[in-house]
């Protein structure tokens, strides 16, 4: 029999005026000769066009201007082989070619699904029984590519959920290049993306243990001005689109949380960043982290990969390492198990595993702990978040594929000490698709990303069918009771 759960009346539903400056480029051919066209206008021309055009947008995006400034800057050599000298340029010129480089992006246009939660680091002004936290979730707009968006929202003493509407403008971060490399990571994740191992013996013999990326950036340059071999140049490619993957991106202090997106920017995810599990980590030392393992995807290659932040503004991103580091569903546990990290991961589709390490983005030795057992899940189980840590065990929120791909949602309790024993697992799952969440990008769906304890009951954010998402609590003691009791 199922446990009882409430369903809050809370829903989030993706909004397509949600809308990004990006960057916009359809060849060189055809970027010089839209040039030459805007260098023949007149000052009195190229003012009547850009003038109403900054009105405009400048309520869609904060600083529009300096978004179009900087891809007419990206194009500067575009502009001086259409015969322009871009230092000469007036500034209403420059944003008028910027602009014709510029699109919008709907980033939640099509969905806004698989959520995760977790504390805000900001606790103030709260009354008693409240809690704030910070919501991610999966966005998706045209072309089915996935960045991860953020709200804040308020917990109420009776659990009671209101989600902060979004401010009215949300823009990418900036990226900064300022990462250290080590060499024996960075190669073997070269190995893991099918980089020609001729080339990575090459790479490695012109660097040491440790390179940032304008080394690597400079040798790929001189590389690359020696060979026209296609394939070699591909593979050139390649090694500077995984260095991307080591990046730190910064937003700007006045931002609100709805004002930040995580959007693709590197070749191995430009497909989509999906499914981020955040988990507040909290070290040996009572330091306080939060981490978010989520999939970077280009369409071929699956990379897992690791976020850090600390205040939600300044991120660090990294790929994970190793034979445990494989397809999606990896999630960190919230502290460390007898000094070591802990991971669930799902190298094979459709069980679970469990694995320690060392260092946080290397992952050997998975252990399968669980497998399908029951109909409802006999095509596969995994995760749906970070483990959360209760007086009887390790609580771990599962989904579960059974009949016609239907998708629901379940729980397993782990041994505090050792997460590899079951101490018990539901026999039926607590959240089923009803007939208003059925239907959407991906019928008979429901999916979360991470859940979070309050008030003495389990809150689970979820998504509904790849679509939109909704919220449902249960009491954390009959849960517990029944994990203990045979399920």
């Amino acid at each position: 029999m199922r446990l009882t759960i409430e369903r809050k009346p809370v829903k989030v539903s993706p909004d397509p005026t949600r809308v990004i400056a990006r960057y916009f480029f359809n060849g060189e051919e055809r970027a010089v000769e839209l040039i030459r066209k805007i260098l023949k206008l007149d000052k009195e021309e190229v003012f009547s066009l850009t003038s109403p055009l900054l009105q405009d947008f400048s309520k869609r995006h904060r600083n529009i201007t300096r978004k179009l400034l900087r891809n007419c800057e990206r194009v500067k050599k575009y502009i001086i082989i259409a015969g322009g000298d871009y230092e000469k340029l007036d500034e209403y010129c420059k944003l008028l070619i910027g602009s014709y480089f510029t699109h919008e992006y709907s980033i939640e246009s099509a969905a806004f699904f698989n959520p995760s939660i977790v504390p805000d680091p900001d606790q103030t002004n709260l009354e008693e029984g409240q809690l704030r936290v910070i919501i991610s979730f999966r966005a998706v707009g045209e072309g089915h590519v996935s960045s991860v968006a953020f709200r804040r929202a308020i917990i109420d003493r009776n659990n009671d959920i209101t989600v902060i509407p979004a401010s009215n403008y949300i823009d990418e971060a900036e990226k900064i290049h300022n990462i250290v490399y080590q060499k024996r990571l960075f190669l073997k994740k070269a190995q893991e993306a099918d980089i020609d191992d001729e080339f990575i013996t090459t790479v490695s013999e012109k660097l040491g243990d440790r390179f940032d990326y304008e080394e690597l950036k400079t040798l790929v340059a001189d590389a690359k001005s020696k060979t026209s071999d296609p394939q070699m140049l591909r593979q050139y490619t390649l090694i500077l689109a995984l260095s991307d993957s080591y990046r730190r991106i910064s937003f700007s202090k006045d931002t609100d949380i709805s004002d930040r997106v995580i959007f693709p920017i590197s070749d191995f995810e430009s497909k989509g960043i999906e499914d981020a599990r955040f988990v507040k980590f909290t070290d040996d030392q009572g330091r306080v982290y939060y981490y978010a393992t989520y999939t970077a995807y280009d369409g071929v290659h699956i990379m897992p990969k690791l976020l850090k932040t600390t205040d939600f503004y300044e991120f660090k991103t990294s790929p994970l390492n190793g034979a445990g580091a494989k397809n999606k569903n990896l999630a960190l546990f919230p502290r460390k198990i007898n000094g070591k990290y802990a991971m669930l991961s799902r190298i094979d589709g459709w069980n679970n595993y469990l694995m320690y390490s060392d260092n946080i983005n290397e992952w050997e030795d998975p252990v399968k702990i669980q497998g399908p057992e029951y109909p409802w899940e006999f095509v596969q189980i995994g995760n749906c978040g970070s483990p959360i840590e209760t007086e009887h065990g390790w609580l771990v929120l599962t989904h579960a594929v059974g009949s016609m791909r239907k998708y629901s949602i379940a729980a397993s309790l782990l041994d505090l000490n050792d997460p590899s024993i079951e101490i018990g697992r539901l026999k039926d799952p607590l959240i089923v698709p009803n007939p208003d969440e059925r239907e959407g990008y991906v019928p008979n769906v429901v999916y979360s990303c991470g859940g979070i304890i309050h008030n003495d009951e389990l809150i689970i954010p979820y998504g509904l069918s790849d679509h939109s998402s909704g919220f449902a609590t249960v009491s954390l003691d009959t849960l517990l009771d029944r994990l203990r009791n045979g399920g």
